[in-house]
């Protein structure tokens, strides 16, 4: 029995949510509604789609293909319909943008200007996120597109349904409180105090990079996630942090604080990634991404 692909929808839908009652209310439908189209599927496929348990619902390895055809599917129908708005009256469209505070700062906030003029027609709504929540949105639908960042020595390619595309590379930098000694070298940041990035960001990354170039382990104190957050604490005396250098862009002379750029420190790579069939995004997407890297060519940021 073939498939009908409408009940994919609803897999898809109960994925999405977790579970068939928060499906029901993302759908707009019965919990009945979507308990028989399940069953139905399951029937045409002839293969269990979910597991039932105690503490939910997950997919099997049949309702995960299944729901990876929906996704494709849902994005395929969202290109056509783009492409379609595309054949009137231009390229229009509304576009969730996911980014955080420095990337919104230096690249979307000027984007939203070039679009203004080009394409009159796009709507971008901006939210700011940090990156492992930009990811989960945009897993979920909720987001187009997503800005993130990445220490130098990480590679990670794009999960399937999804593509990224380089946006820039910026030099770390080091800021220091006014009464350390400016470093010359990267030796001279051995033994200094550092303050603590949040865990598995670009900049925990890239400072526990640079303690495996000096063959030692750097002793942190206080914990930062944003950039203000940190220059505070270092015009406070509290210790030195590696930023990028979009943090500081703008910023001509920071009391307190001297900014250092040393060769060896390596360099933050923003992407943005957006959902997409065949490495192919809707108009406006593509009107966007193209709009963002184009602003960042223009950043001087060495």
């Amino acid at each position: 029995m073939a498939t009908d692909p409408r009940r994919l929808a609803f897999l898809l839908a109960v994925h999405r949510a977790g579970g068939v009652l928060a499906a029901a209310d993302l759908l707009r439908v019965t919990p009945s509604a979507v308990s028989q189209q399940i069953a139905r599927l399951e029937a045409e496929e002839g293969l269990a789609v979910l597991d039932r348990g105690p503490r939910g619902v997950t997919l099997t390895p049949a309702g995960r293909v299944l729901a990876d055809a929906a996704e494709r599917i849902e994005a395929e129908l969202l290109e056509a319909r783009q492409a379609i708005a595309a054949l009137g009256e231009g390229v229009i469209g509304t576009v969730k943008l996911g980014a955080f505070q420095s990337a919104v700062r230096a690249v979307v906030a000027p984007v939203l200007t070039v679009l203004a003029e080009q394409y009159p027609g796009i709507e971008v709504d901006v939210r700011e996120h940090e990156p492992p929540e930009s990811l989960r949105m945009l897993r979920a639908g909720d987001l187009d597109v997503v800005v993130l960042e990445r220490d130098v020595d990480v590679d990670a390619p794009a999960p399937r349904g999804s593509h990224d595309v380089p946006l820039l590379e910026e030099p770390w930098r080091v800021v220091v409180p006014s009464a350390h000694p400016v470093p010359e070298r990267l030796d001279d940041l051995r033994d200094v105090t550092w303050l603590g990035a949040e865990a598995g960001t670009a900049t925990d990354r890239a400072l526990r990079r640079l303690g495996r170039t000096l063959g030692t382990t750097f002793a942190t104190r206080h914990s930062y996630f944003d950039f203000d957050t940190a220059l505070a604490l270092v015009t406070a005396g509290q210790g030195c942090a590696m930023l990028p250098a979009l943090a500081l862009q703008g910023r001509a002379a920071i009391d307190g604080a001297t900014v250092v750029g040393l060769p060896g420190l390596g360099s933050r790579r923003l992407v943005v990634r957006h959902r997409a069939t065949r490495h192919e995004p809707g108009p406006a997407v593509r009107a966007l991404v193209d709009a963002m890297v184009d602003v960042a060519r223009g950043l001087h940021l060495g």
